[in-house]
């Protein structure tokens, strides 16, 4: 089989490796495509790991074979999961970590783990009935939460990006009211202690940049008693924050994210029931596809983010 290991940084290469028999309790894999996720853009640029090593978790695939043992999967079933090293060809891969993917949900729908994540966020994400609901920050995440909190009922939904094309993604999706950074209403900004009865701001924030000056925006909008929900994946630098504001203004920070094994795969398969229903597609944020041996293009559109882009997959 071949696979894309990272051998410098920014520097990818095809590798021939060898598919061994799975164990008793493991299923092969024949991967279709890996989403390139924002969380390893940090290590593909500097290489901070010991090379080679190699990248991708966001897999969808069909089963190749399985092991004596295994009674869930069999071969040419549709599966995703929690596993890594999926820019390759094949992964071999424990049962217990493996998710069936229904017929009805598109190949781009069904990368688990993203999908996960989202159904995590959403769940943490407290949006009630006729509340404002801002996000900041609309590529994959950010708009995938968008259909997910959309149906929770919220009268209002604001999205805020810096990009026009995406503006046009969340309306499409369903959010009510889109803005650049320098176009969002006054009536949304609440900064000044004495105004802390008034009804500006919204009921919940998202923050889904993952950048400090969406961090910086998302605690400006907030209501007094709402909530704050930061699901961008800040990397790099540390973040400065008005903890003094975040004080007075008495709202609720929520980390969107969990790390528990047995919530994410409750929420991949929630995610794909959705995806089954028909209730979200977060395939047609799939933009741009790349091969195995394009990877570090891969990584450099998610950095360039060129016009239309919002999500990429390596497909082997």
């Amino acid at each position: 089989m071949r696979f894309s290991e990272i051998v410098a940084p920014q520097t990818s290469q095809v590798v021939e490796g060898h598919v061994g028999d799975p164990g008793p309790q493991e299923v092969i894999v024949r991967v279709v495509l890996s989403g390139v996720c924002a969380s390893e853009l940090p290590v593909w640029r500097a290489a901070s790991r010991q090379v080679p090593f190699r990248l991708g978790h966001e897999p969808f695939g069909v089963v190749e074979c399985v092991g004596s043992e295994v009674a869930r999967f069999r071969p040419g079933q549709r599966v995703t999961g929690l596993f890594r090293e999926a820019f390759a060809e094949y992964c071999t891969v424990p049962e217990e970590l493996l998710l069936p993917v229904p017929d009805e949900v598109s190949d781009e729908s069904a990368m688990g783990e993203p999908l996960a994540c989202l159904v995590n966020a959403a769940r943490r994400t407290p949006v009630d009935y006729a509340d404002t609901l801002v996000i900041i920050g609309l590529g994959y995440m950010g708009l995938g939460l968008l259909q997910l909190l959309r149906l929770r009922g919220a009268a209002r939904i604001v999205a805020i990006d810096v990009r026009p094309k995406s503006l046009e993604y969340a309306q499409q999706f369903g959010a009510t009211e889109t803005y650049t950074l320098d176009e969002v209403p006054a009536d949304l900004f609440l900064t000044e202690f004495a105004k802390w009865d008034s009804d500006a701001g919204a009921e919940v924030v998202v923050e889904a940049s993952g950048t400090p000056a969406g961090l910086e925006l998302a605690g400006k909008l907030v209501k007094a008693h709402g909530t704050l929900s930061i699901l961008g994946y800040h990397q790099g630098a540390p973040r400065q924050v008005d903890v003094g504001m975040w004080n007075w203004k008495a709202i609720d920070v929520v980390n969107a994210h969990v790390r528990r094994r047995a919530d994410l795969l409750e929420s991949m398969r929630i995610g794909l029931e959705l995806e089954r229903a028909g209730l979200i597609n977060t395939g047609a944020l799939v933009t741009h596809r790349f091969g195995l041996d394009e990877v570090d293009a891969a990584f450099q559109a998610l950095v360039d983010k060129p016009e239309g882009f919002i999500k990429s997959v390596v497909e082997p």
